[in-house]
């Protein structure tokens, strides 16, 4: 890789390379994914971590090695670029729906050994029965709104529902049930999915999955002892928003932005060169845009495309100067990845590897 394209190699130091950039502590990297994995194998639980967070095969075989038993992608092109990459047990928890994307759902039946889907409506499950054989069945779970407020079925009564016509579907197999609950709603799915199984037991209906999710609720998976298994993806990075949750501190974020400071029009106002595209508008609550390392009180408090507006005026130290690089902590990791290209991997600040974004802009 040379260095006329902009990007580093290893060995550069973090502080010489072109911003705004991503880069990911190897170390805290390592720790976030062992942590978690630690967690569920003390509590017998399955893990399948999501990759919409980091899209990226090279962390998503560190998860894998680490003890998960799968993947969970949210789109059918992530799926696709996933099994390209050659992973065999991949969850799609997105109702699936339209000629073109059933026939390459189809496709990647064929050649993935475990490959699931989730369904949570009449329609999305019609299509799959038309369009998948006995010969090669498709795996369904029936998602569950246990208090998350998004996709899912509404009462375990229509949960059973859905899961009696998956299973006397001659090309589909029932897999289980799923949910994505909101936080702090541990009593409510557990309440919602051992329902549901008294219903499929007395139909005789078998249910190998229970699959939980989340990173806010993390390690308190094992309050649903129902679950056989919890997805997660923020945790591999982390941020403010899991901060705030106590799932971890801001020595465990993996992942940093890095800025050049390309403007100081007065004392109290300095510009940063990484601005909606660098650093997603998603406040997920909080007042600013993230939270620049070193520099308290320096918030940013506006996006352009390009610039960080960052209002020093309760900052108590010297911010930096025009030319200097800071390092922000992001609201939401998540979104980041699917802005850049690559990612920038470090230990001790120099650079060590990297790293493509495999399904950058794989969102149908």
């Amino acid at each position: 890789m040379s260095k006329s394209d902009f990007w580093p190699i290893p060995g550069d130091r973090l502080v010489d390379i072109a911003t705004p950039m991503p880069v990911i502590d190897e170390d805290r990297l390592a720790a976030n994914i062992g942590r978690v994995q630690a967690y569920m194998d003390q509590h017998g639980r399955r893990f399948r971590p999501h990759i919409k967070t980091h899209k990226n095969a090279s962390i998503a075989r560190q998860q894998m090695h680490a003890g998960a038993v799968g993947i969970n992608c949210q789109k059918l092109s992530e799926v696709e670029i996933f099994a390209n990459a050659g992973f065999e047990d991949i969850l799609l928890t997105y109702n699936v729906l339209g000629a073109a994307k059933l026939q390459r759902l189809k496709l990647l039946n064929a050649r993935v050994p475990k490959l699931s889907v989730t369904v949570d409506n009449v329609t999305a499950l019609s299509g799959l029965a038309d369009t998948f054989e006995p010969a090669r069945p498709l795996n369904v779970l029936v998602e569950c709104d246990t208090g998350g407020g998004r996709c899912g079925v509404q009462t375990p009564e229509a949960a059973h529902a859905l899961a009696t016509i998956v299973a006397a579907s001659p090309g589909l197999s029932f897999g289980g049930i799923m949910t994505y609950p909101g936080i702090g709603r541990a009593t409510d799915v557990e309440s919602f999915m051992a329902m549901t199984l008294r219903l499929l037991g007395q139909s005789n209906i078998a249910c190998p999955v229970v699959s939980s999710g989340g990173t806010p609720d993390l390690f308190q998976a094992h309050l649903v002892p129902s679950a056989t298994e919890h997805r997660a993806g923020t945790y591999v990075f982390n941020d403010r928003s899991t901060d705030r949750c106590g799932h971890c501190t801001s020595d465990d974020f993996a992942l940093h932005v890095l800025a050049t400071v390309v403007s100081r029009p007065t004392a109290s106002r300095a510009i940063l060169d990484a601005g909606s595209k660098a650093l997603t508008s998603d406040l997920f609550g909080f007042e600013d845009h993230g939270t620049i390392v070193g520099f308290k009180g320096a918030r940013i408090v506006s996006l352009s495309e390009e610039h960080a507006m960052v209002d020093l005026q309760h900052c108590p130290i010297e911010f930096a100067e025009v030319g200097e690089v800071v390092r922000i902590m992001p609201n939401h990791a998540c979104v980041i990845a699917n802005l850049f290209d690559r990612l920038v991997f470090h230990r001790d600040d120099i650079v060590t590897r990297i790293e493509t974004v495999d399904a950058r802009g794989a969102v149908w």
